[in-house]
């Protein structure tokens, strides 16, 4: 819920980019951060600092404010920061509703919420850079549109998307929705788990989804198809227990990519590095 105040925050401030990539958030060698923001001519970012668990507010003129992230309510740490932003002279103000989960409760009315699990989040940031890291260097060799590897606060995943060039059907749900799917896109990701699937997981889809899609064959043999998410899925165990972790994610990276690719006409001599 923490980086949900935050990403609304960069929702309403970030650079109007397509997809919602300016409101995502960012890996750093210290967290997640906000792309530099705007209040009129001034800048600033918004850093969740898990190597001395803060929330770091810094401006580009030189104001750098620090809130503990310590267990407290989700009603507290969202009063805080934009009390903090106030005193900053930067006001903003955000939907309070929380988005893409099951009955939300607002931020400002939310006490039931108040853990925060410094070796939880430490080990979890951790996974977040090397995953980050390989999914970067498989993004390398696509010439086409490809957005960051970056983190969506709403979904609580890390993803990276290649998209085709051509337009898609339209898509049925809310506009940030439409929007994101307008044209065809072949998307990877991390995702740690949660109702229905609660292991963490790398993923593949794509959107539309081609004809012979589910049967396509996929490596490494830990992947398989999910039909009720329509999803190649990857558990994190097999990629820990993998005497080549790298090598693991790059497999089923280009092989759920090429899957998808082929069966769905993309130009793959126009898209892709050939050297």
């Amino acid at each position: 819920m923490w980086t949900q105040v935050v990403g609304k925050i960069a929702l309403r401030r970030g650079p109007r980019l397509n997809h919602s990539w300016g409101s995502a958030l960012r890996i750093t060698s210290r967290g997640l951060s906000t792309r530099p923001l705007r209040h009129g001519m001034r800048s600033f970012t918004l850093l969740f600092d898990f190597l001395q668990h803060a929330l770091v507010i810094e401006t580009a003129d030189g104001d750098v404010r620090s809130l503990p992230l310590v267990p407290r309510s989700v009603a507290d740490f969202h009063a805080d920061v934009l009390g903090t932003l106030r005193a900053m002279d930067l006001p903003v103000k955000i939907w309070p509703m929380p988005v893409e989960i099951p009955d939300p409760v607002r931020f400002d009315r939310d006490d039931g919420h108040r853990s925060y699990d410094r070796d939880a989040v430490s080990r979890f940031w951790r996974v977040l850079v090397q995953m980050e890291r390989v999914l970067g260097d498989c993004r390398a060799s696509f010439l086409g549109k490809c957005s960051p590897v970056h983190f969506f606060w709403g979904s609580f995943d890390l993803a990276v998307t290649r998209f085709s060039g051509r337009a898609a059907p339209t898509r049925e749900g809310p506009a940030f929705m439409r929007e994101a799917y307008s044209h065809e896109v072949i998307s990877h990701g991390f995702w740690p788990g949660g109702a229905p699937l609660p292991e963490p997981v790398l993923y593949a889809y794509a959107a539309p989804v081609p004809a012979g899609l589910a049967e396509a064959a996929v490596r490494p043999e830990a992947a398989f198809y999910h039909r009720e998410l329509g999803e190649f899925l990857l558990p994190y165990a097999a990629v820990r227990g993998a005497a080549q972790p790298d090598e693991t994610i790059r497999q089923f990276v280009e092989s759920t990519y090429g899957a998808a690719a082929d069966l769905a006409g993309w130009d793959r001599a126009a898209l892709e590095s050939q050297s």
